[in-house]
């Protein structure tokens, strides 16, 4: 009991302390509740055979039969092998590339091209979506920049979109562009953080600037590392499905249909309202179980974990 009291107190009295803090946080709070736990009601659907006329609570009740008609479809190994392969390409080359790019800024000693280097690579993630792939379609039209290079160098153009073995790498390259700088930010303002003191040291050792690199900067950068890592293992079945429907056609469907697609195809298009919740309830129940693992995984290893 007195325990309770000396908490409430506390409590009361940081409350006190920090009133401005705590106001400041109500539209934070308001948000996440109004927009991400609320319609977390609405997952029951999932287990209902929905209909507007009837609502939620009035629909029928039919447990997991909208899960066993997913699994047991002809499309359930193709999006979940294209949502794990475009996540896991996305993951290998796209995740290093901004930790790459804020090595090399790091390094360079010119404050003004440092800066140029900075705008340039930010720039396309302040692109609206639309028209990055709006780019992204005329730069690969048969006819386009890049088919044109192509052609100069003696090979044939072609509509690389309309390619289902060419919508992976186009989808995968034109995130490295739209996101390394962007995603560099928040490694550059890790390597900040470090200590000067341990560059003078490693250069009295006698260590050249790539060893510095590896055995000062990177050590530095890890914790920074495994927590981004550790969020991207949380999102890794949740592939921009904007960008995938922007870009992809019926011919394509093969290698670029995804999770969330056909979650809003079904969803919206086809108005399985309740069978595309199943399928988004699955998605993010394996997101979940991914976050965990990475979670325990990394704070066993290197002691950096979210909690």
């Amino acid at each position: 009991m007195a325990n309770r009291q000396s908490f409430r107190s506390r409590l009361v009295r940081d409350f006190v302390l920090n009133k401005y803090l705590y106001i400041m946080m109500l539209p934070v709070i308001a948000y996440y509740l109004i927009f991400h736990y609320a319609p977390m009601y609405g997952a029951l659907i999932a287990f209902k055979d929905y209909s507007p006329m009837k609502g939620i609570l009035g629909s029928n009740w039919v447990g997991l039969k909208h899960f066993q008609d997913f699994f047991g479809s002809y499309y359930f190994l193709r999006v979940l092998k294209n949502t794990v392969l475009i996540s896991l390409y996305t993951l290998v080359f796209e995740f290093p590339a901004p930790i790459l790019l804020a090595l090399l800024i790091n390094e360079v000693r010119k404050k003004k091209f440092k800066r140029v280097v900075q705008t340039v690579t930010y720039m396309p993630y302040f692109i609206s979506l639309v028209v990055i792939c709006g780019i992204i379609t005329d730069f690969t039209n048969a006819d386009g920049l890049i088919n044109r290079l192509f052609m100069f160098l003696g090979y044939d153009g072609q509509a690389m979109l309309q390619k289902p073995e060419l919508f992976r790498p186009i989808y995968v390259l034109s995130e490295i562009w739209q996101r390394i700088g962007w995603e560099s930010i928040i490694y550059i303002a890790a390597l900040m953080s470090i200590d000067l003191e341990q560059y003078e040291a490693a250069r009295i050792d006698g260590a050249s600037r790539i060893k510095q690199m590896l055995y000062v900067t990177l050590p530095g950068l890890l914790p920074t590392i495994m927590i981004m890592f550790i969020l991207r293992m949380g999102n890794l079945l949740n592939v921009g499905f904007e960008k995938i429907i922007l870009l992809y056609n019926p011919v394509t469907y093969e290698t670029a249909d995804v999770i969330s697609s056909f979650v809003y195809r079904k969803g919206l298009l086809e108005f399985g309202w309740s069978y595309s919740s199943a399928v988004g309830l699955f998605n993010s129940v394996i997101n979940l179980v991914l976050l965990i693992t990475a979670n325990a995984i990394s704070r066993r290893v290197s002691q950096n974990s979210l909690w």
